[in-house]
């Protein structure tokens, strides 16, 4: 074992040479073409150095070429309870079988004996940066804002990195697909759905357009500390940003009413919001406080469009209107504080519960100021709402199905019925505990992934040094 150990040392410093004699080559190379005043192979350099540097190494998973049979589990099927001591069987991607010892394997089947283990739909992030943004202190790194206020045709995946190192840390711990969606004020963009592996945005992309994201105008004004003409400057800012957004509206609609005709000029912003007027794609609207919340309702059915309510910290105000008008919302994170200082301090722990006894539709995030990277503790969200109140089943589901049905891809991912896509993932215990959640097999559309990461080659490296 010393000498296999030896032999690998030896072969990770040779790489670490050669990739230090690379990275300078390209250093001295670019301080060259500056100083001959080549702008354009500068750029192009220091390109290829900095991207050498963000890129990981792991391989993505190759096509199903035979059936996979996995035996012995608990299978979480989720839209149907459990299966114990299952069998589930999948061939070129799809979930082809799911049941006990009735199922007949077929004679060509891999057989992966994982007894005393659990199956689980891989989880679905409903709210992620994964791929537009590498180091968050590193301006170069971010491609999450279009600039302006008014850009419903900026579409995140256009920006998508599938070589992100962030990704593999990810997808480690179960979530499978994130929908990644753009940052900015008013019209933010358009969110598209990615499988957390492939070789480009084409191999991930599960769903393109799912949802225009509206950052929703405040509705009051903060007067702590405010002067009387700081608090009227702050509510006519307001109202101006409101009006701003009816007026887009109104230009979309119009755009959207004349779009037979023939010699209408083309406008990428308005095409963009054609599915949304045709009901065919929601707004998906960030609104935490209870009046933003209101507004966006109203507003919402005044234009006759589909909305998903993201954020909805002040959604348990709302519950019967939510329900009236069967919006689901898409939750910020359990692990928050409360929005205002009379608030219980456990409100936003159970704040899943109370949306599931109002019978609102909901699905969890992990959507922080990092949100391309806590998505790596999503199951963990899951778990304390179960801890105040929330059904385990109904947590579960709320990081699956329910989150895939919210997107509208349940007919794809979201539970483990036959012909849907067999995404999934195998865990040695229960996948929200982190005391056992050990993800030990992961599939996408049948794809074995490989569950190496940044995180577990830094763990194998300093047990190298600290772990003999």
């Amino acid at each position: 074992m010393r000498n296999v150990k030896s032999q690998m040392s030896k072969v990770r410093d040779i790489f670490m040479v050669l990739s230090s004699l690379l990275t300078m080559t390209l250093i001295n190379l670019s301080l060259r073409a500056i100083a001959k005043q080549s702008i354009a192979l500068s750029i192009i350099l220091i390109l290829l150095f900095f991207n050498s540097g963000i890129a990981h190494d792991i391989v993505p998973g190759k096509p199903q070429k035979q059936p996979i049979a996995l035996t012995g589990a608990t299978i979480h099927i989720v839209s149907n309870g459990n299966i114990e001591n299952g069998v589930i069987i999948f061939d070129k991607g799809k979930i082809t079988a799911v049941g006990g010892n009735e199922i007949t394997l077929p004679q060509n089947a891999k057989v992966i004996d994982i007894s005393g283990k659990h199956v689980y739909p891989g989880l679905i992030s409903p709210a992620s940066w994964l791929g537009l943004i590498e180091i968050g202190a590193v301006r170069a790194t971010k491609d999450v804002t279009e600039s302006g206020d008014i850009n419903p045709s900026a579409k995140a995946a256009v920006a998508y990195n599938p070589d992100s190192e962030v990704i593999p840390t990810v997808r480690s711990n179960g979530v499978t697909s994130a929908l990644i969606f753009p940052k900015g004020r008013l019209i933010s963009g358009t969110s598209s759905l990615v499988m957390l592996d492939g070789w480009t945005i084409e191999d991930a992309e599960l769903k393109g357009s799912v949802g225009v994201h509206i950052e929703w105008p405040n509705m009051r004004v903060d007067t702590f500390m405010k002067t009387e003409k700081q608090i009227k400057e702050a509510a006519k800012k307001n109202k101006k940003e409101l009006q701003k957004l009816e007026k887009a509206f109104s230009e979309a609609r119009q755009y959207w009413l004349a779009r037979n005709n023939k010699n209408r000029k083309i406008d990428f912003r308005w095409e963009a919001m054609l599915p949304v007027f045709d009901q065919k794609t929601p707004l998906i609207i960030k609104a935490n406080e209870y009046k933003q919340i209101e507004s966006a309702i109203s507003f919402c059915q005044k234009e006759n469009v589909k909305m998903v309510l993201f954020g909805g910290a002040d959604s348990w105000r709302l519950t019967a209107l939510l329900k009236k008008y069967n919006i689901p919302v898409i939750l910020r994170p359990v692990h928050s504080l409360p929005t205002r200082q009379d608030d219980d301090y456990d409100l936003p722990y159970k704040l899943p519960s109370l949306l599931h006894q109002a019978g609102v539709k909901f699905c969890l995030s992990n959507s922080g100021n990092s949100f391309h990277t806590k998505d790596l503790n999503l199951p963990f969200q899951a778990a304390t709402s179960v801890a105040f109140g929330l059904d385990k089943n109904i947590a579960l589901r709320s990081l699956t199905l329910s989150t895939a049905e919210i997107l509208g891809v349940d007919k794809l991912v979201g539970s483990l019925e036959v012909g849907k896509d067999a995404t999934l993932v195998v865990s040695t215990g229960d996948i929200l505990d982190m005391r056992n959640n050990n993800i030990e097999y992961e599939f996408i559309q049948g794809k074995m992934v490989d569950l190496d990461n940044k995180h577990k080659q830094l763990y194998r490296k300093y047990m190298q040094k600290y772990g003999e």
